[in-house]
């Protein structure tokens, strides 16, 4: 199976084109939904059939986003005789699958459809049942919008490490860090390229961290990482590569750049630390200090 793609300086049509099958016709599975992984209503199901199935922000859609950035009829899902497919109902704000603005894409198991600031995965297959409920387990413990865990496994496992440190006598450290200017962002080039930095902040470091460090967003802006095992030498190196990458990141909505730097605080545990909220607390007073010292920088 292969891509063919059609791109214009706004818009991407996709159009998927496969062996037939019998009689001609590739027959694919119908049972398929959208689940919310990002926004209001988290972890809703919506089941998609026959009759297309029309997202915006009037009351008459069948999927309702009451958000500013929707438009009234934003976009349609609807199954092709081989598929279902999305097509954007000429929207304000675009229609994006996979972080990319398209005007027509067949879905495939797994996309994730961007409508304003609210992102539904599309799920196909057999057993649509179990996942769906992968899914929903999924969401328990991960951040739709950046991908990296969420505050509540965050939690979870900075007790479980403090233990560990304690019972084994092993060191760990804990870097915050968050966006500088963050509300100047949202507030010059608005949310949805506020929404799409954090995305992209969340893929440059999830893919530069050890497989063993615990990453997560904390707040709206805001970052946690947890480096089991490495002293504070270690994690102060990993946190400045990290302002590195950041700072030399070309972070981009809709083909305008975007200026993007963060401010990081390192703290290794010590036995005096006997909670998880000394550490933060102290993880913290060092962020504040990158800060209030000129912001773009590592202070331990």
């Amino acid at each position: 199976m292969s891509d063919e793609r059609t791109t214009n300086p706004n818009k991407t049509v996709v159009t998927v084109v496969g062996p037939a099958g019998a009689g001609g016709k590739k027959k694919a599975s119908r049972e398929a939904c959208l689940v919310v992984i990002y926004g209001e209503d988290l972890g809703r199901r919506i089941p998609l059939a026959d009759e297309p199935v029309v997202i915006g922000r009037s009351s008459r859609c069948e999927v309702q986003i009451d958000q500013e950035s929707v438009s009234r009829n934003h976009c349609r899902i609807s199954y092709n005789g081989r598929g279902y497919g999305v097509r954007d109902l000429g929207s304000t704000n675009g229609t994006y699958v996979n972080d990319e603005l398209v005007d027509t894409m067949d879905l495939r198991d797994g996309d994730q459809l961007k409508v304003g600031r609210t992102i539904l995965k599309f799920i196909v297959g057999g057993n649509i049942e179990g996942q769906y409920h992968e899914e929903i387990y999924r969401l328990m413990t991960m951040d739709g919008l950046t991908q990296v865990h969420n505050k509540r496994y965050f939690d979870e496992m900075l007790e479980r490490e403090l233990s560990r440190a304690r019972r084994y006598e092993r060191t760990f450290c804990l870097i915050l860090f968050d966006i500088d200017h963050f509300k100047q962002i949202n507030d010059t080039y608005g949310h949805l390229a506020g929404d799409a930095v954090l995305r992209q902040l969340g893929t440059v470091v999830r893919t530069h961290v050890r497989r063993d460090d615990i990453i997560a967003r904390t707040g709206g802006e805001e970052f946690g990482i947890i480096t089991p095992e490495v002293g504070l030498h270690g994690a102060v190196e990993l946190a400045k590569k990290l302002n590195r990458l950041v700072d030399e990141q070309a972070f981009e909505f809709e083909g305008t750049r975007i200026a993007v730097t963060i401010s990081l605080g390192v703290c290794e545990w010590d036995e005096a630390m006997q909670s998880t909220q000394a550490i933060v607390q102290a993880s913290d007073e060092k962020l504040y200090e990158a800060k209030r010292t000129g912001r773009n920088k590592v202070c331990a």
